[in-house]
């Protein structure tokens, strides 16, 4: 039995069938922003699902992967100098209120504790009733059973499990730019205040809207959330993980607004897509909420949580952040995409094209044929993964110029055939 069918036959892949399972491609090398796929090169527009920030096969990343140092030790009473440094790292790079790092093993585990956070605070401060989470429509974040309860209720991935997941509270989704952010901010505000008695918090993706439709929203919409985080005593939460490390054009997508939370999720690019990692940082005020609960601890322990070979190419993905190329790379990415994007404005089933930093966004007055416009991407040697009616790209903040244009090219003949 070949790989391939040996794949189809017992390999699960993401939102996928066992039984009817779509078609995977064998990939056999990555260097720069290539993938080889069954003995084609082609451009990876789609950044290994926005982690590989830096490329493929990067010298200081693969130096921090030494295997001469010890791979993993628990962090149960111990620690170790890698995660340290991280943890430096972090509160280095991101705003001064939080200084409190836990340090989790993917982007859905650092929701999960997001959300216990903003609970046992409640429950330290002696509001245990307070156990909702307030968010927007058209959100994700994440698989797992509490971050599943955050995502969109309606049009999101996880409406099967409605009668199971934690009942949240969901506002409107927030406007696009220079929308009526007005209106959009009471309808927030009487929300919170018809549920103050039951929330806890406030979760959001803050200026894109990630697997849940890639909506671009106001930044306006952020400093709304923090006055109504405070107005109701709320513990406002940002999950930078898909937007984090300078995907839409900042550091952070809340310096857009000069906006704060109370815990911050990062994952993804944390270490430029070669492990997974991922954390979530908080305030003093939320850990000093947290120890004055009736447990006195954060109630969560990944095994490999702190894992020192994700710690050490996290920082050396960092290191190549601090030298401040990535500003440049993604201001140049997002004139490419504007520009290679604007013209399929009046493309036929086109309703939309939007563009912050480095994301690019098709979406379709239909649900794409994900295999049909696949197909014809790698043609035209690009690397999409289109889902519900969006053909999108993120790609990696190393791409050149004319490699941005191949991409905005394969986007427009996948539109035609998708």
């Amino acid at each position: 039995m070949s790989g391939l069918d040996f794949d189809r036959e017992h390999l699960w892949h993401p939102y996928t069938s066992m039984t009817n399972p779509a078609p995977t491609r064998m990939v056999t090398a990555a260097s720069g922003v290539r993938l080889t796929i069954e003995g084609q090169e082609v451009i990876d527009a789609m950044s290994s699902w926005w982690a590989a920030i830096h490329g493929y096969d990067v010298p200081a990343l693969n130096q921090a992967l030494r295997a001469d140092e010890f791979a993993h030790v628990m962090f149960g009473g111990l620690t170790h100098e890698p995660a340290i440094a991280l943890g430096r790292a972090l509160i280095d790079l991101t705003p001064q209120p939080l200084q409190h790092v836990f340090l989790a093993d993917s982007g859905s585990v650092s929701v999960e504790v997001a959300l216990k956070m903003a609970l046992q605070y409640q429950r330290g401060i002696g509001r245990p009733e307070r156990h909702q989470m307030l968010t927007i429509k058209g959100g994700y974040h994440g698989d797992t059973f509490g971050a599943m309860s955050v995502c969109d209720p309606a049009g999101g991935m996880h409406s099967m499990w409605s009668a199971i997941l934690p009942e949240q509270v969901f506002a409107p989704k927030p406007p696009a730019p220079g929308g009526d952010v007005d209106t959009w901010a009471q309808e927030l505000r009487d929300l919170a205040q018809s549920n103050a008695d039951s929330l806890a918090g406030l979760i959001a993706e803050p200026l894109l809207q990630g697997a849940g439709g890639m909506h671009v929203y106001d930044p306006r919409c952020l400093q709304v959330m923090r006055e109504v985080a405070d107005e109701f005593g709320l513990i406002l939460i940002f999950d930078e993980i898909a937007t984090g490390f300078g995907r839409t054009g900042t550091f952070l997508a809340g310096d857009r607004a000069d906006v704060t939370p109370d815990i911050l999720c990062l994952g993804k690019a944390l270490t430029g897509g070669y492990l997974s990692a991922a954390a979530a940082l908080c305030t003093t005020k939320v850990a000093k909420g947290i120890g004055a609960s009736d447990s006195g601890v954060l109630m969560h322990g990944p095994t490999f949580m702190g894992n020192p070979l994700a710690c050490r190419v996290a920082l050396a993905s960092l290191s190549l952040l601090a030298t401040g190329a990535w500003q440049a790379q993604v201001a140049a990415i997002e004139t490419g995409l504007t520009q290679g994007l604007s013209r399929l404005r009046q493309q036929g089933g086109v309703i939309d094209v939007r563009t912050i930093g480095a994301v690019g966004v098709v979406q379709l007055d239909h649900e794409v044929d994900v295999v049909a416009a696949t197909n014809v991407a790698l043609d035209a040697g690009v690397w999409l993964r289109p889902f519900r009616d969006l053909i999108y790209t993120m790609p990696p903040y190393v791409c050149q110029p004319a490699e941005i244009e191949s991409i905005t090219t394969a986007i427009a003949v996948a539109v035609r055939a998708g």
